[in-house]
C-alpha cells in the first residue's frame, strides 16, 4: 500500500510540476506580448519621417530629463521614509451606473464620464471617444506585480455603450493595457486614434490596420464626424528598457461647436498657450494632476501648474484625471486634488471633480463638493 501510495503521490506532483511549467509559460508568453512591437514597414518609414523622430528616438520639443542627475537619492529617501498616507483608508466611492451612460449620447451636449486613473468616456455632439482605456487591475505586463487598483472600475468593459472612437496618449501602461485593447477588439469595430508607433503595438494585438489612425504632432483626422488633432506633450515613452520608440501627445477632439483637450501624460511646457490659441477655445479639458514629484519635474505636472495650463489652453470646465486609482509617486493620496482644488478657487477656475463613474454636464457641472476628504480624513 505505502508504494502505491508514493506512486500516487509521485504522479500528483509530477502533474503539479506540468500544470505549473504550463501556467509559467503562458505567462511568459502573455509579457513578451505586452510588450508589443516595433514599427516596420510604412510605419517606420513614417516615424523616421517625423521632425520629432532623431538618433533613432522622439523627442520633446522642450528638453525633459525624466529623472535629473541627483534625483535618485531624494526618490529613495522619499520612498522608505515618507509618511504620506499614499492609499485612502476606506473605499473610494463609485457610481456603478453613470446616468444617461446607456442611452443615446446627447447630439448638441457635452458629458464627461471619469472611470478612474486617465480613462475617461467624453461623450461630444452625439458621439462617445473613450480615452486611455484601462482595466486591468495592475498597470504593468506582469501579473500580480506592480501598481494595483484603488477602487473598482465603474462598469465592466463589456457594459460600455456604444464607442466612436478610442484614444491613446501614449504607450505606459497605465495608458495603454493589451488585455483591454484586445477585448474592445474582440468586441466591437471601433477605430483606434493613437501616435505615431503606437500602431504597431495594436496590430500585434490584434487589431486590423484598417482601424489604425496614427498622427503626428500637429496632423489631424476625422473620424465619425469629429476632428482629432494630435498636439505636443512633454513626457517619453516605452513598454521595455528602450526609451522613446513611439510618440507621446496630448489630444484636441473638435465637433461643430464642442471642443475639448486631453494632456494626457506630460510636464508643463510653454506651448499650450499657442495649442490654445490654434485650437482653442475648450469647453472643457481633462487635465493630468497626479504622479508629480521633485524628482521628475519635466514629465508630470503639479496640480498648480495643471491650472496654469487650463488657463493657457482658453479652458472652460477642467476635470482633473490621473490620480486616485494607482499608487505611482510618493505624494499622499488626496494631495492632488487638494491643490488643485485651492489653485482653481484662487485662478477663479471652474473645476468638476466626479466621484469615478460619475457623469458630468460640461454645460451644468454644479459645484465641487469634496467627497474625497472624507476618504482621506477615514
Amino acid at each position: 500500500m505505502e508504494g502505491n501510495r508514493g506512486l500516487v503521490a509521485r504522479g500528483v506532483l509530477a502533474a503539479a510540476a506540468v500544470t505549473v511549467a504550463a501556467a509559467g509559460a503562458w505567462v511568459a508568453r502573455d509579457v513578451r506580448a505586452a510588450l508589443g512591437s516595433v514599427p516596420r514597414g510604412s510605419r517606420a518609414e513614417r516615424v523616421r519621417r517625423s521632425p520629432q523622430f532623431a538618433g533613432g528616438a522622439f523627442r520633446n520639443r522642450m528638453p525633459a530629463a525624466i529623472v535629473p542627475p541627483g534625483a535618485g537619492g531624494r526618490m529613495l529617501a522619499e520612498m522608505l521614509f515618507g509618511r504620506q498616507r499614499r492609499k485612502p483608508a476606506v473605499p473610494v466611492p463609485v457610481v456603478t451606473q453613470p446616468p444617461g451612460a446607456s442611452a443615446a449620447a446627447a447630439p448638441a451636449g457635452l458629458h464627461a464620464t471619469w472611470l478612474g486613473h486617465a480613462t475617461t468616456l467624453v461623450e461630444i455632439e452625439g458621439r462617445r471617444v473613450l480615452f486611455d482605456p484601462v482595466w486591468s487591475d495592475r498597470c504593468t505586463p506582469v501579473p500580480l506585480v506592480g501598481p494595483k487598483r484603488m477602487h473598482p472600475m465603474p462598469m465592466p468593459l463589456t457594459r460600455v455603450p456604444h464607442l466612436d472612437a478610442v484614444v491613446i496618449s501614449h504607450d505606459h501602461y497605465d495608458h495603454l493595457d493589451m488585455p483591454t485593447i484586445r477585448t474592445l477588439t474582440r468586441t466591437r469595430a471601433v477605430p483606434f486614434v493613437v501616435p505615431l508607433g503606437i500602431g504597431a503595438h495594436l496590430e500585434k494585438w490584434g487589431v486590423p490596420a484598417s482601424r489604425i489612425v496614427e498622427l503626428d504632432w500637429d496632423e489631424h483626422a476625422t473620424v465619425a464626424g469629429l476632428r482629432f488633432t494630435a498636439t505636443a506633450a512633454r513626457h517619453f515613452s516605452g513598454r521595455s528598457l528602450r526609451r522613446n520608440p513611439t510618440l507621446w501627445s496630448s489630444w484636441v477632439v473638435a465637433g461643430h461647436h464642442r471642443r475639448v483637450f486631453y494632456t494626457g501624460d506630460t510636464g508643463y511646457f510653454d506651448g499650450y498657450s499657442a495649442i490654445g490659441a490654434l485650437h482653442g477655445p475648450f469647453d472643457l479639458t481633462l487635465i493630468q494632476i497626479g504622479a508629480y514629484s521633485p524628482a521628475w519635474p519635466d514629465i508630470h505636472m503639479t496640480p498648480e501648474e495643471a491650472v496654469t495650463a487650463h488657463r493657457d489652453l482658453r479652458g472652460d470646465v477642467l476635470i482633473p484625471v490621473h490620480w486616485g486609482t494607482f499608487t505611482l509617486s510618493y505624494h499622499g493620496w488626496s494631495e492632488p486634488v487638494e491643490r488643485l482644488w485651492r489653485e482653481a478657487k484662487s485662478n477663479d477656475v471652474r473645476l468638476a471633480v466626479p466621484r469615478p463613474g460619475e457623469r458630468v454636464d460640461i454645460d451644468d457641472p454644479g459645484p465641487v463638493d469634496a467627497w474625497w476628504q472624507t476618504v482621506a480624513a477615514s
